[in-house]
């Protein structure tokens, strides 16, 4: 496990993986819907924490001690301590994290969505859009949250005919600038 200077350093590490959306049976096992292309990282973890965000002070680390595929869009996990309905209820609502550095490794060229956070983003033309702040997974084509220069906030879907390059190195993203997409209201 990497060692963190501080508390809120290891707050930030925190990966948001899925949410609680219930319980599973009588013997505690939580229902989590996963976000993101699938829930390969939840069901490998040894443990996982629970809380309101990835920030939250109170939230709570559970160690996993059984995992299965669930209702489409989710995983059953049985959580050390939850140990009845009630128990796994009580949680519903939360989100469910691990530390970033017990993600799968990915190839050269892939990038977890909260790795992109700071990324600046411009257009094939070089024309400077802004940074990304978050990424919201809406169920279809995630979608970059950029703040740009004027503080105007910037939405923009991660369809591969819009999102042309991600530059590691560089920290950068080259958007397809379609109409209408980034134009400055009036």
């Amino acid at each position: 496990m990497t060692s963190f200077s501080n508390e809120a350093e290891f707050q930030s590490s925190r990966v948001e993986l899925g949410r609680v959306v219930g319980a599973h049976a009588l013997r505690g096992e939580v229902r989590v819907r996963w976000l993101g292309d699938g829930p390969q990282n939840l069901l490998s973890v040894a443990s996982v924490w629970l809380g309101e965000n990835r920030k939250d002070p109170e939230s709570r680390c559970y160690p996993v001690l059984s995992r299965g595929s669930g209702r489409s869009g989710e995983v059953r996990l049985g959580l050390e301590g939850v140990t009845d309905r009630t128990a796994a209820e009580a949680l519903r609502g939360q989100m469910v994290m691990i530390g970033s550095e017990d993600l799968e490794p990915l190839d050269e060229d892939e990038y977890y969505w909260h790795e992109l956070i700071g990324f600046t983003v411009e257009t094939l033309q070089g024309e400077r859009v802004g940074e990304v702040q978050e990424i919201w997974d809406t169920g279809g084509h995630d979608v970059l949250v950029i703040r740009s220069d004027s503080g105007r906030q910037v939405l923009v879907p991660t369809a591969r005919e819009i999102m042309q390059e991600i530059d590691g190195p560089t920290r950068r993203i080259r958007i397809e600038a379609l109409p209408g997409l980034i134009d400055e209201a009036e």
